[in-house]
C-alpha cells in the first residue's frame, strides 16, 4: 500500500509541475479611471412657456443599468459649488424644488414645489447651468456621488460637452 501511495504522489507532481506552451496575450483592456463615464453640461431658462421644465436628449448611448447624476451651479461667495439634484430653496411664499428624472434616451430637468414659479426671480429661473453625468452602475460603488469632483476624477471627465 506505502508503494502504491508513493507511486500515486510521484505521478502526480509530476503532472502538475508540467507546463505547455504559452497561449497567445488577450486583447487590451480599457486605459485609465475606474469606470467610463459620459457627461455634459447645459444651460435652462425655466419659463412658463416651457412648462418650467426642459427635456435634453443624451446624444450618446445610456444602458439600462446606468445611474444618471445631475449637479446644479450653486453659487455661494462668487464661487460656483455644484449640489447633486434634487436642490431645495425655502422661501416665505413656498419651497422650490429643482428635480430631475430620466430614462435611456433623455433626461428632464422641472422646478418642483409649493411656490407660485411665475413670483420666482430670474436668478431662481433664468440661466440655470446644470451638468449631467451617466456613469455604468457596476462601478460607482466607493464614490461620493454628491461630490462632483470625485465623479469626475473617478469617471476621467476633464470637460463637458456644452449643449
Amino acid at each position: 500500500m506505502k508503494k502504491l501511495f508513493a507511486l500515486l504522489m510521484f505521478t502526480s507532481l509530476l503532472f502538475t509541475a508540467c507546463e505547455g506552451d504559452q497561449g497567445p496575450p488577450g486583447p487590451p483592456g480599457e486605459p485609465g479611471s475606474i469606470f467610463v463615464a459620459s457627461a455634459f453640461e447645459i444651460e435652462v431658462d425655466f419659463t412658463s412657456a416651457n412648462g418650467y421644465e426642459i427635456i435634453e436628449p443624451y446624444g450618446f448611448t445610456v444602458y439600462p443599468s446606468d445611474v444618471v447624476l445631475v449637479y446644479i451651479s450653486w453659487e455661494y461667495d462668487g464661487q460656483d459649488i455644484w449640489r447633486p439634484l434634487p436642490q431645495t430653496a425655502e422661501f416665505a411664499e413656498g419651497t422650490l424644488v429643482y428635480n430631475f428624472d430620466f430614462t435611456q434616451d433623455d433626461v428632464r430637468l422641472f422646478l418642483d414645489g409649493t411656490i407660485n414659479f411665475g413670483i420666482l426671480g430670474s436668478e431662481w429661473t433664468q440661466d440655470q447651468y446644470f451638468r449631467v453625468v451617466v456613469v455604468p452602475a457596476d462601478n460607482v460603488d466607493g464614490v461620493d456621488l454628491s461630490n462632483l469632483d470625485a465623479v469626475m476624477e473617478a469617471g476621467g471627465i476633464s470637460a463637458f460637452e456644452q449643449k
